[in-house]
Order: C-alpha cells, then sequence, then structure tokens
C-alpha cells in the first residue's frame, strides 16, 4: 500500500492510503497546493467529481477544504475498496460517494452537475478526446475542469485553459468554459 497526506482543510496531514497499482499516480502536493491556490482554499457548498479517483487525492483535498459533496469515480475494485476505506477513515461517507464505474459509462449515465470535474487520467490512452464531448453534460454552466495530462493542452471541448503549470512529467490546467489562457 501506498500513503499520501492532505495537504489543507478540515484533514489537514491525515494520511490516506491506495493500493500499489499500474496507473495510480497521485497528484503530487505542489500540484495540489497550486491548484486549491487557484480554486481557493474554501471549496464550501461545491459539488466535484473525481473521474479517475485512483489515490482519490484530488476529491479527498476537495472534501477536506468544505465541499458539500464529491463522487469519485473509478473502475479498479482495489482501488474503489480503498476510497470506500479511506473514506470511513475520515467520517466523510456523508459527503464522499465511491463508485465503481468505468469514465465514459459514469459520463454518459450521470444526471448530477458537478462545479468541479477533477480529470486525471491514464495517460497516453485518449481518454481527453473521449471525455471532452460528454464534459458539457457533467459540468454546471459556470463550473471549471481541472485536468492533467502528458502534454500541454489547450482546450477540451468548451473549455479552454486560463491556467496551467508543469512539474516533472505532468502538464495540468484550469479551464474554463469559452475563455483562452491567462498565465
Amino acid at each position: 500500500m501506498n500513503a499520501l497526506r492532505i495537504i489543507g482543510g478540515d484533514w489537514r496531514r491525515r494520511v490516506l492510503r491506495f493500493p500499489d497499482l499500474p496507473g495510480v499516480r497521485p497528484t503530487p502536493s505542489r500540484v495540489r497546493e497550486t491548484l486549491f491556490n487557484w480554486l481557493g482554499q474554501d471549496l464550501s457548498g461545491t459539488c466535484c467529481l473525481d473521474l479517475f479517483a485512483g489515490s482519490g487525492a484530488l476529491g479527498f483535498e476537495a472534501a477536506s477544504r468544505g465541499a458539500a459533496k464529491v463522487v469519485l469515480v473509478d473502475a479498479s475494485p482495489k482501488v474503489v475498496a480503498a476510497l470506500a476505506a479511506n473514506a470511513r477513515m475520515l467520517g466523510a461517507e456523508a459527503r464522499v460517494e465511491v463508485l465503481r464505474s468505468d469514465a465514459v459509462r459514469f459520463a454518459l449515465h450521470s444526471r448530477q452537475r458537478f462545479d468541479i470535474i477533477f480529470l486525471d487520467p491514464p495517460f497516453h490512452a485518449g481518454w481527453l478526446v473521449q471525455l471532452a464531448p460528454l464534459a458539457e453534460c457533467l459540468l454546471a454552466p459556470d463550473g471549471v475542469l481541472y485536468v492533467e495530462a502528458e502534454r500541454a493542452v489547450e482546450a477540451c471541448g468548451a473549455w479552454r485553459t486560463v491556467r496551467s503549470d508543469r512539474a516533472g512529467q505532468v502538464y495540468f490546467h484550469l479551464m474554463r468554459r469559452g475563455e483562452t489562457d491567462g498565465t
């Protein structure tokens, strides 16, 4: 089992455990710190989706900072079991929902709208191209999309990069509907 610490909010310094599996690549703490500086430290009342939850770092970090609801979606049974165990350990079951599903299937069938979607899919697998047209159905009209990728991304469907940075091999982006890069 691998571990990481939540870096802010109510559960700051709490340790999350997650399985050592190929493709489970937790967002580094420096990147999470930058992301939550972009989003704001207080996410009270927001509804968030972590579509390729993996370690759950992004979703649990959002819940720790006050998100009213966080949905963690992953296809791996081992990952889902670890996410559910972490939610129980934090006493977060009322605000954190863990679902086992393929990302595209979830996006096609979900009736929920989210204020923030964390999209950190396995690299080099074409997930962004598949999911870009589905973001329209998932995001609230003024929602934001956070994307991690193996390359710089200017757009994902109707969402345009407004903030971006790079940490090692990971490019990360904050996107809003129809705007252009403001960095």
